[in-house]
């Protein structure tokens, strides 16, 4: 019993730790804001006094953040290892805080908040029509002014004000306004929690899509800020009153609506920091830092959904429910999703520190969300989307609820007709049916809708390519693998590799044509290279070792290598809804495995008249050996050859043929040098051949072949994605 209660003042313990820390630099903040704002003083000033002093606070400022973060560097290394080590309990101190919230602020605030209030509301009443963003930017600037000149350490936000604005900026944002959005928002950053968030959403959003330093800066230092504002609304408690909070599972009823919502905020400004954290560098003590972020996010959010349903159970009317809620299951559902899809091993090891994923859970928490009225619905419905027309194709097994897809996006595509976000999941899923055409027309009124966040051009240029090597259009494939080199930083080694992959798939004339060396692009892969959370991609790490061969003195050229990298990347099952497609690629397959055949002939034939040469010459002829015209390399091609031909049999239904060459290369796998990836991937494909043919016990065993006596190979990882996600489906419909 003693050890019981031993475990719960640990838990506690660290809580205060990490509430006390962060009460300092509130306090902080709260002593800049203090010195630099009085009301009574700022009447009297005039302008250049007020910029001078806004000038000094800056600098001031600057200096203390300074400070604070070469004492974090320091602490970082003790903090995580004691963090680490003490052991999690499923209830979180900080969503059961107990001492008085911020009410005596909040009254002083109360006429600052109903003037902000009156005032949005006029705005909202006269916006119609195409005068909303004019509106919009005159209100936004209105409330920039005031701030600055009456903003006091007090002031504050009511709840409805920020919802009600936060929703407008989320709809700009959604219509292609990105800059009137942060406008809208940026005035009230640091006042209200939900303008916080809103603000620096957008700005994280930016720096991870732009992958430009000085935005993942700017990034880093919205977040901050956004923490800072909504650790002012949260619940504060003692060690003690931690401690005792524990003991009462009603203690949650105590936490007033507003701090509610704090948690909720908070929790998604911890998640976007860890995010910019694996990002920003590549070091030990971020990846650390990172994770910590995750699991502290992770924990306020089940100690948010412990308060939903206490809510719900106690049938306890709140004026903002429906956010709070939607809130919940936005996180509730996104962390149960990403979990399930994680391979088996991982997930064993993360249920040990605390963590759980249910896809059906998750599912079911994003699309009651997405079916909600609240501000979060779209923004469900998009992750949902995202899971369908993305994460189940690349990391799953292929087969995407198209159907359900398209029902969710419809009234958002109806509401926002011309979004970016939008157009472009309505693309996905005309391609993922199999409509190439239309899918390559919605692409590019996604590209012409908006010029100001050119990122957003850069995942259409990503889709324009696949499709273009999708038909085998090689001269327009390398146009949009060309635009993303020189324009997207997110990974430049994979998109050389790709440009230098499919300039290799046309004729000698036509790479001349475009003024580019094969060679060269294919020597550049391994000095672009990049590391996130400390790690290297994995696909950038595949690139670099295929590159390799160019790298030798005579270079040996790959064979199929666009291909090679479209079924990486899953473009098989895409290709299948489009019997044309299967049989040309199949066409340009079977010419290059006749190009292999017929390079091996000559060596046997020079090997023959080598042996009838040496019994009148020297015996240093017989060490002529075919190898000299057969490279190290052939066998790894062969099998190549044999697995993306196996693919296309499979997608044109022809089960036995597929089989053999699927055979072919599993039976080659001690003869294998380099390419040792392709005996698994290869099972994997057999696993689902099996299955089409009503084989499932077969089609299982090969799975878990795959799954457990291979390891060290190339993209391993996303396989285990892939295996994971068949068996758990595959287990769900035996079990149905």
């Amino acid at each position: 019993m003693w050890g019981w209660f031993s475990l719960r003042w640990k838990v506690s313990t660290e809580s205060h730790h990490t509430l006390s820390s962060l009460s300092k630099e509130e306090q902080l903040n709260e002593d800049m804001v203090t010195s630099a704002h009085r009301p009574s003083e700022v009447t009297h000033m005039n302008k250049g006094e007020i910029e001078k002093e806004a000038k000094e606070e800056k600098e001031e400022e600057k200096e203390e953040e300074e400070e604070e973060k070469e004492e974090e560097e320091e602490d970082i290394f003790e903090d995580a290892l004691e963090t680490i080590s003490m052991p999690h309990h499923t209830d979180m101190a900080t969503s059961s805080r107990h001492l008085p919230s911020f009410d005596t602020k909040q009254s002083s605030g109360q006429h600052r908040s109903s003037l902000m209030s009156r005032s949005f509301n006029a705005f909202v009443k006269t916006i119609s029509g195409k005068c909303i963003l004019d509106q919009t930017r005159r209100t936004s600037v209105a409330v920039k002014k005031s701030s600055d000149l009456d903003k006091s350490p007090s002031a504050k936000v009511d709840l409805k004000s920020s919802l009600e604005e936060c929703e407008v900026a989320l709809n700009l944002f959604l219509s292609n306004k990105f800059k009137d959005a942060l406008e809208l928002l940026q005035p009230w950053a640091k006042e209200s929690m939900y303008h916080a968030l809103g603000y620096s959403t957008i700005v994280v959003l930016q720096a991870i899509m732009t992958f430009e330093q000085q935005d993942i800066q700017n990034g880093i230092s919205a977040v901050r800020d956004a923490l800072h504002t909504c650790q002012k609304y949260r619940k504060k408690c003692t060690v003690v009153e931690s401690f005792s909070s524990f003991l009462s599972r009603g203690s949650l009823e105590q936490t007033n609506e507003e701090e509610m919502h704090a948690e909720i905020c908070y929790a998604e400004c911890l998640l976007q920091k860890a995010a910019l954290t694996f990002v920003q560098d590549e070091n030990m003590i971020n990846f650390i830092k990172g994770g910590l972020k995750i699991r502290t996010s992770y924990h306020i959010y089940k100690d948010c959904l412990s308060i939903l349903h206490i809510l719900q159970k106690n049938k306890v009317e709140q004026q903002f429910f429906s956010e709070f809620e939607g809130g919940v299951k936005l996180g509730i559902g996104t962390f149960n999703l990403m979990l399930s899809l994680l391979p088996a091993r991982i997930i064993r090891l993360l249920e040990f520190i605390g963590f759980s994923g249910n896809r059906e859970l998750g599912l079911r928490q994003l699309h009651e969300g997405a079916s909600g009225r609240s501000m979060r619905s779209s923004l469900c419905c998009l992750t949902i989307l995202s899971f369908h027309t993305y994460i189940s194709l690349i990391l799953g097994t292929g087969e995407v609820n198209l159907m359900e897809a398209e029902n969710l996006l419809a009234p958002f595509l109806q509401q926002f007709p011309n979004g970016s976000l939008m157009l472009f999941y309505h693309a996905r899923i005309e391609l993922l049916k199999g409509n190439v055409e239309k899918a390559q027309e919605v692409f590019q009124k996604c590209i012409s809708v908006q010029e100001e966040w050119k990122q957003f051009h850069h995942l259409c240029y990503w889709e324009l390519m696949w499709i273009n090597i999708f038909q085998q259009n090689w001269m327009k494939a390398f146009y949009y693998s060309d635009l993303l080199c020189k324009e997207s930083k997110w990974s430049k080694a994979t998109y050389v590799f790709l440009k230098a992959s499919i300039l290799s798939m046309l004729s000698a004339e036509e790479v001349a044509a475009t003024n580019e060396s094969v060679v060269t692009l294919f020597r550049q892969v391994d000095g672009l290279k990049q590391r996130i959370a400390g790690k290297s991609i994995p696909t950038e790490k595949f690139a670099v070792r295929k590159s390799r061969r160019y790298s030798l003195s005579t270079p040996v050229k790959l064979i199929l290598p666009a291909l090679e990298m479209m079924y990486i990347w899953n473009g098989f099952p895409i290709v299948s809804k489009r019997r044309d497609l299967s049989e040309n690629l199949l066409i340009t397959i079977e010419e290059a495995e006749a190009t292999l055949q017929s390079q091996r002939k000559p060596a046997h034939k020079k090997s023959q008249e080598v042996g009838m040469r040496k019994r009148s010459q020297k015996w240093s002829l017989f060490y002529r050996h075919p190898k000299e015209h057969r490279s190290e390399y052939s066998v790894d091609d062969e099998c190549l050859v044999k697995l993306l031909k196996g693919c296309c049999l499979k997608n044109l239904e022809r089960p036995l043929q597929a089989e053999l060459c699927f055979n072919y290369v599993i039976q080659s796998e001690k003869l294998l040098k380099f390419d040792h990836y392709l005996v698994p991937f290869t099972m994997f494909e057999l696993a689902f051949l099996f299955k089409s043919q009503g084989e499932m016990d077969k089609a299982m065993k090969a799975l878990e072949f795959a799954r457990s006596n291979y390891k060290d190979y190339s993209m391993e990882s996303r396989l285990h994605f892939r295996i994971q996600a068949a068996l758990q489906l595959w287990r769900k419909t035996s079990s149905d």
